[in-house]
């Protein structure tokens, strides 16, 4: 291996993605066994890597060489190789430096809780010291400011929350969160250094609450420049680096983003995902369709039986399986938005559309027996009105003819990064 990633477990890195856009495709993910990492560090057989998850503190003591920052926080995530000696570099730090500056978060004279205590939590310590903030922690282990179950004390005093844990990370995107930020009665912003999924149900609720919020991705290309200006011995100045972070960031986010459609029954979301499909060359769902591939007939049927409970059930299973798709189109089923779990899944990778096509073109129907006459359909039209408006990110104009409809979603979605 040339140049690459060092980590247990890797399904989650967009590293390599990252590193072919900034030109090294010798760059590979080397998902290393802990049985192997004291082999793999003492053959040296790499000319540059970066380090995650369980080990940027374990590589210390393999390097010749530890950058004075690095050293300070006492966790590595960048390796260099010159003539067979190791420099240590933690690149982590600009990453988290950056999302801070970029989303206008108050650090200084506040008071921060940052979640968790390994080699993330100490870059972000050093972030916070020197950003003139005052820092706790918090942690399932005991001799630190916090436990997880023991936080009352917290609730009166902390400005700024940073996720460093790999709480919520993919495949563990519906894990509870580590906090409840609700309880937190001074709280301004929350960071979370996860980027898969691109937001976390953490960061998700911090939205809601109306916090400023900040999430991983931007820190992971960030950190990813730096780290290759390391490997090939660049110099690169300010504006160049931002460029090329602006750049690589928005090209990722919208790769890995879906697009997901919500609305009415016959509001046209089957059909827009299927051109939108095609326009984008997007692999594309419906979560109506995978539903009845479980329940195995058609939903109409199912719904006769008088089991909508059980329906809603199945659809949220459907959902949250459709929500871990990234680079997708989704269209939804009318009564997504009644289970709010629904939408909090879909908002993970997903951009989320109202097609808001007026009741006077919705037409009733028996494949819809939960809207199968104008009555029904006006009642269920004016209960979730609010909450497709509510959910989404954008309202798109449903009486607009197809062709209409797709210019705008592409045009918003691809211009709005």
């Amino acid at each position: 291996m040339k140049y690459g990633l060092i980590g247990y477990p890797l399904k989650h890195s967009f590293s390599k993605e990252i590193h072919k856009k900034l030109g090294n495709n010798h760059y590979e993910l080397n998902e290393l066994n802990p049985d192997n990492f004291d082999s793999f560090m003492k053959h040296k057989n790499f000319l540059g890597i970066n380090v995650t998850i369980p080990y940027k503190e374990k590589v210390i003591p393999y390097l010749d060489f530890i950058d004075p920052r690095a050293k300070a926080i006492n966790a590595v995530n960048t390796i260099v190789n010159e003539n067979g000696k190791l420099y240590g570099f933690n690149t982590d730090y600009y990453g988290l430096l950056a999302i801070i500056k970029k989303n206008n978060i108050e650090i200084e004279n506040k008071n921060i809780l940052i979640l968790g205590t390994g080699g993330t939590s100490k870059t972000a310590t050093q972030v916070c010291l020197d950003l003139k903030g005052k820092v706790f922690k918090a942690s399932t282990k005991p001799n630190f400011d916090y436990q997880y179950d023991n936080l009352d004390k917290a609730y009166d005093e902390i400005n700024v929350i940073i996720n460093t844990t790999p709480n919520g990370m993919y495949p563990h995107s519906f894990d509870d969160e580590l906090v409840d930020l609700s309880c937190f009665k001074h709280l301004e912003a929350v960071i979370d250094v996860i980027f898969n999924p691109l937001q976390t149900k953490l960061i998700i609720k911090a939205k809601e609450l109306g916090l400023k919020t900040a999430t991983g991705l931007y820190m992971l290309v960030t950190q990813a420049v730096y780290a290759n200006s390391k490997f090939f011995n660049e110099t690169i100045n300010e504006q160049e680096i931002n460029e090329r972070i602006d750049k690589i960031y928005n090209e990722i986010k919208q790769s890995k983003q879906s697009i997901v459609l919500i609305g009415m029954p016959s509001c046209g979301k089957s059909s827009l995902a299927r051109l939108l499909s095609s326009k984008l060359n997007r692999e594309y769902f419906d979560s109506d369709k995978e539903i009845e591939k479980i329940i195995g007939m058609k939903i109409a049927c199912f719904l006769n039986k008088d089991n909508e409970q059980e329906f809603r059930e199945i659809e949220n299973k459907v959902i949250k399986e459709l929500s871990l798709k990234t680079n997708a189109i989704i269209a939804t089923g009318g009564g997504v938005i009644l289970n709010k779990e629904n939408i909090d899944n879909l908002k993970q990778n997903g951009k989320i559309y109202f097609i808001n096509r007026s009741l006077k073109y919705l037409k009733p129907t028996k494949s819809r027996p939960l809207s199968s006459d104008i009555a029904a359909l006006k009642e269920k039209y004016d209960f979730r009105l609010p909450l497709y408006i509510k959910y989404c990110d954008k309202i798109i104009d449903g009486d607009n003819e197809f062709d209409q409809k797709i210019i705008e979603i592409v045009d918003d979605f691809t211009n709005n990064y």
